[in-house]
């Protein structure tokens, strides 16, 4: 599982028109404190579009039901990214990444629920 990041970065190649996909596809299970994968990086070593997509694809982990959890409210996704629950901390995400998200957390509920299905 955790070679996914890799092969997405492969797939997309070296081309400069694909460079921040590539980041995103390599980057985006990173974490800010250095815990993530597949190349344990901390901090601003994680390309900006990492970190980005990092916060939104837990986000939108919580939102969606899967095999081994329910889906979670908009309120609840956000106490679990904003405050932690053993799984997601905190001190995954950028937290300039993590205070922008809270102040447009709203906005973010709205968007869901349009595009939801």
């Amino acid at each position: 599982m955790q070679q996914h990041t890799i092969y997405g970065a492969r797939i997309l190649g070296d081309a400069p028109r694909l460079q921040m996909a590539r980041e995103v596809a390599l980057h985006h299970h990173e974490k800010w404190d250095g815990s993530g994968y597949p190349a344990g990086l901390q901090g601003e070593a994680i390309s900006l579009a990492g970190r980005i997509v990092a916060l939104a694809d837990i986000y939108d982990a919580l939102r969606n039901k899967r095999s081994y959890k329910p889906a979670f409210s908009h309120q609840e996704a956000c106490r679990i990214i904003t405050v932690g629950d053993g799984r997601v901390q905190p001190g995954h995400f950028d937290p300039a990444v993590l205070a922008t998200f809270q102040r447009i957390a709203s906005h973010l509920e709205e968007i869901y629920e349009t595009l939801k299905d």
